[in-house]
């Protein structure tokens, strides 16, 4: 690996920490009876509320219509995503260290890896919370209506627009990512014109 790709993915590494202590994603809600909306911000190790009573306004919403309420310390996952976020970027720090460029192709794996889970397994929660309803004792029943938000884009749920998108958090990660994948180009430009140059000598 050259100074210049060693440098990227110390910076790709770099940004990945970061994005430990930033929202990966928000949630907003919006409605004639809450025009200046509700807001939700998932991060890495909890789930809370854009503003101060946001996530206690949602949940008491979530009630009404059989929906369990958004509890933090009931989603295990958040307690080791920190864990894995934090343990790749200090992964990339070793991997420019070392300066192998098998240690890049294997980080940039192990980051598309997590990120597809990761993805996964927030689909997975939206649409249990979205779909296993309390309907015995929910307030509002629409037979056949199910809740679950969008990972990406705009929704209507009942007289609620629901929005979702990417925060800071997973720009600076899909900012790192990218980094990761032009450090792996600039060291396997580096293996290419190294024959070519002997090639020349001889």
């Amino acid at each position: 690996m050259t100074k210049i790709s060693r440098l990227l993915l110390a910076l790709a590494s770099g940004l990945t920490l970061i994005a430990v202590n930033l929202p990966l994603w928000r949630v907003r809600l919006i409605a004639p009876q809450y025009p200046e909306g509700l807001g939700m911000e998932i991060r890495a190790h909890t789930v809370r509320g854009a503003t101060e009573h946001d996530l206690r306004s949602i949940n008491a919403l979530n009630h009404y219509i059989g929906m369990k309420p958004i509890e933090p310390d009931a989603i295990p996952e958040l307690r080791f995503i920190p864990w894995l976020i934090g343990g790749l970027g200090l992964a990339g720090v070793i991997v420019a260290a070392i300066g192998h460029r098998r240690g890049v192709i294997a980080w940039l794996s192990a980051f598309a890896l997590l990120g597809a889970v990761g993805l996964w397994d927030f689909h997975r929660w939206e649409f249990e919370y979205g779909h296993d309803l309390d309907l015995e004792h929910a307030i509002i029943k629409v037979p056949g209506m199910t809740y679950q938000p969008p990972i990406i884009g705009s929704k209507q749920l009942l007289n609620f627009t629901a929005t979702s998108w990417p925060s800071s958090g997973s720009v600076l990660l899909g900012a790192a990512f990218l980094l990761g994948v032009a450090a792996l180009v600039v060291a396997q430009r580096r293996v290419v014109e190294k024959p070519r140059s002997l090639e020349h000598a001889a």
